[in-house]
């Protein structure tokens, strides 16, 4: 990264606060959505960013924009980490709980935070800190509240351990990404990168790479460009405008909002344990993005 960059007061966008949220809705709704299409989990990634990565590609290509080696190679490692993001997931939830899988991932802020004081320099405030903390404590509540006496193979477990690594570092790549290429052009990579990663994973775990249903790309296509678009286009594009911390933070409201949408939509239950996390969850993240207000991102200079 060339020469030392240092954010000012001002580098939190308002704008950046409401495109991260915006964001893990889409992933929270995309979860769900994810339950409706008849495919395999390695065969749904690699359609979804495929289906992405192809057809934005092409648009840009008749507006005389080429995804170029340039642009593969600079959103490759966040691509890779993406890619074995959703691989490492879905292989976790076929040996462990749902709840398991999900309470671990739940813990990305905290490791986005230490890699953001790290390599970004970011400095987070004690009371940001505790209201984080709650949040997280409130997932795991909502998580574990709906789950059912299941069997777990701890090696479940550390694939999920490894998919919460490999989504951390998607954060911290997104982000390094800044000044390279677009955010349009990263977002496309990554797809691409994903769906070329989960393609031969697929077959060599015996899923079926078959022509999906009219039905199954109804759901493919809602997941590829409402995911695709106001999710990790969003977000990649927000994670210029605020801290790689307070990006992270958001994603505490994936689970949170999957919950809602499956009770409202699939008639999900939902008990009045859940319902008091959620709001505690919520309580705590508003309490974290009020405080940013008139305060930024109080940085040292970026490392190079």
């Amino acid at each position: 990264m060339p020469g030392a960059d240092v954010n000012t007061e001002d580098s939190i966008n308002g704008l950046g606060l409401i495109g991260a949220a915006v964001a893990v809705s889409a992933w929270g709704v995309s979860s769900v959505i994810a339950k409706e299409v008849d495919m395999e989990g390695l065969a749904v990634a690699a359609y979804r960013f495929g289906t992405y990565g192809l057809v934005i590609t092409a648009l840009m290509a008749a507006r005389r924009h080429r995804i170029g080696w340039n642009v593969m190679r600079a959103s490759m490692a966040g691509g890779i980490a993406l890619g074995f993001d959703v691989a490492l997931f879905f292989s976790a939830v076929k040996l462990t709980t749902i709840a398991n899988a999900t309470v671990i991932g739940a813990l990305q802020p905290v490791v986005v935070a230490i890699a953001a004081n790290r390599v970004f320099g970011e400095v987070i405030r004690p009371r940001d800190m505790a209201l984080g903390l709650v949040a997280i404590t409130g997932v795991v509540v909502v998580v574990l509240s709906a789950a059912a006496d299941a069997p777990t193979d701890r090696r479940g477990d550390l694939l999920a351990v490894g998919a919460l690594f490999a989504w951390s570092a998607y954060f911290v790549f997104a982000k390094r990404a800044k000044g390279v290429i677009s955010t349009n052009d990263y977002t496309v990579g990554a797809a691409l990168w994903v769906a070329i990663i989960n393609a031969p994973l697929a077959l060599l775990f015996g899923q079926s790479l078959a022509w999906p249903t009219l039905e199954s790309w109804g759901w493919l296509l809602l997941m590829a460009f409402g995911a695709g678009v106001l999710g990790h286009a969003v977000m990649n594009w927000s994670l210029q405008q605020i801290p790689l911390w307070l990006g992270s933070t958001f994603t505490l409201l994936i689970p949170v909002v999957s919950t809602a949408v499956a009770w409202v939509f699939l008639d999900e239950p939902v008990t009045g344990v859940q319902v008091g996390a959620i709001v505690l969850v919520l309580v705590a993240l508003a309490g974290v993005i009020t405080g940013q207000a008139g305060i930024g991102s109080r940085l040292r200079p970026l490392r190079r």
